[in-house]
């Protein structure tokens, strides 16, 4: 049993951590794109669209969904439930990478906004289809443990 108590906010802090690290990798991805779009711009004495920092910025909403199933867990732990280990490691597995493959979609369109001035809407679609992954994961789980 001490071996349980040693590790019994694993899956609490893993939720939130696996989170974060899956928006950096995400922003990251969409920021260096974003500085390359730019860059070209710069080059063709094109005005660099601003706008592009909203394809930057996407992934990092995931962070908050890790902090949410991670309040969601403390809580359950609270009151007397079990350690969630599985609920989260899995569930920030699946959030962070939600957030990098935000994050990759967001490099593209990043790219292609920058090239073609164009499809602004359709790439939000699209990060927000991907955005949808994390939040289910984030309900779901939330349901798992019993705080919906």
């Amino acid at each position: 049993m001490e071996v349980l108590t040693q590790f019994q906010d694993l899956g609490l802090a893993a939720v939130l951590a696996m989170a974060a690290v899956g928006s950096a990798l995400g922003t990251g991805a969409a920021g260096m794109a974003a500085v390359g779009s730019w860059k070209k711009c710069f080059a063709q004495n094109k005005a660099a669209p601003f706008i592009l920092t909203v394809f930057v910025g996407a992934p990092l909403s995931q962070t908050i969904y890790g902090m949410i199933v991670m309040q969601t867990l403390v809580a359950a732990v609270a009151e007397g439930g079990q350690f969630f280990w599985s609920a989260g490691l899995l569930g920030g597995l699946a959030i962070g990478m939600s957030a990098w493959m935000q994050g990759r979609a967001g490099a593209a369109a990043a790219d292609a906004m920058a090239e073609t001035g164009k499809g602004f809407g359709n790439y939000i679609m699209v990060l927000g289809i991907i955005e949808t992954v994390a939040l289910f994961v984030m309900v779901f789980t939330i349901m798992a443990v019993g705080g919906l």
